[in-house]
């Protein structure tokens, strides 16, 4: 059981700053294993098995999304044998972990480009998918995800609506895009977690996270505990969030 944070919680005007939506860049592994000796997927299997820890924070704190970025747009690049061998281990882990997800009321669902996954992963996506569809709680899997590629995406799908004479490009703003990205029916992050000692989202969310709180942690991935994840949500409710009000607005003092 993840240990209870003591929230310090400090308000913004319209918002009791809630935390419904997590999102972590699992940085690390490959260096994780390096230090240990071992090849660069035994530090990605043992990454794997950080993310049950990571539900269980998110469900002792209410969180409603957890999404995690797994395999970018621009992993492709590396070395084949390591691409097959992920693509190896993200297959395994959807047909071992649908099962317990749905005994437990999470949906899962994977985000991300469909077009280069083999069919044996996309049938393993779309079976997981379905048989956690009835979960009230989520868990994103960002794989073959890019952010620069989602807003694309949603250029291209309201472009073609323009086309069709079915929105006039005076009516298209952010609620337009908003319904093009990718997960239009969650919330948008409030933090984002980044592990491995890197200070960059690299490409991650990059529309979805414009007002997330940013917190980076010099732990490797899978050495990023229930407690370190705890801790950052500790630091989140010691944050002050503005949304382009000034510290005075947010305090309920606007004359100040």
């Amino acid at each position: 059981m993840a240990k209870q944070v003591a929230k310090q919680v400090v308000s913004p005007v319209g918002s009791n700053n809630s935390l419904r939506h997590i999102a972590i860049i699992m940085d690390g592994n490959s260096r994780w294993a390096k230090k240990r000796g071992m090849l660069h997927i035994n530090g990605h299997k043992a990454g794997v098995e950080r993310i049950r820890d990571m539900l269980t924070v998110c469900r002792d704190e209410g969180v409603e999304a957890l999404t995690l970025f797994a395999f970018s747009s621009e992993n492709w690049k590396r070395p084949a044998r390591e691409v097959d061998a992920l693509m190896k281990l993200f297959q395994n882990y959807l047909k071992g972990e649908s099962p317990r997800l749905r005994e437990e009321g999470i949906r899962l669902r994977v985000i991300g480009g469909r077009d280069r996954f083999s069919p044996k992963v996309l049938d393993a996506i779309q079976t997981a998918e379905e048989m956690t569809r009835a979960g009230t709680t989520h868990l994103v899997i960002a794989a073959d995800y890019g952010g620069k590629w989602d807003i694309v995406n949603a250029t291209k799908a309201i472009a073609a609506k323009v086309a069709r004479g079915e929105l006039a490009v005076d009516d298209i703003d952010e609620t337009t895009i908003d319904a093009e990205l990718s997960m239009p029916d969650l919330p948008p992050p409030d933090l984002l977690i980044r592990t491995g000692g890197e200070y960059r989202i690299s490409n991650f969310l990059l529309w979805q996270t414009a007002y997330a709180e940013l917190y980076f942690s010099t732990r490797l991935w899978p050495d990023f505990t229930s407690e370190d994840l705890s801790e950052a949500v500790a630091e989140f409710h010691r944050r002050q969030r503005r949304f382009g009000l000034t510290g005075d607005q947010v305090k309920g003092n606007p004359g100040a």
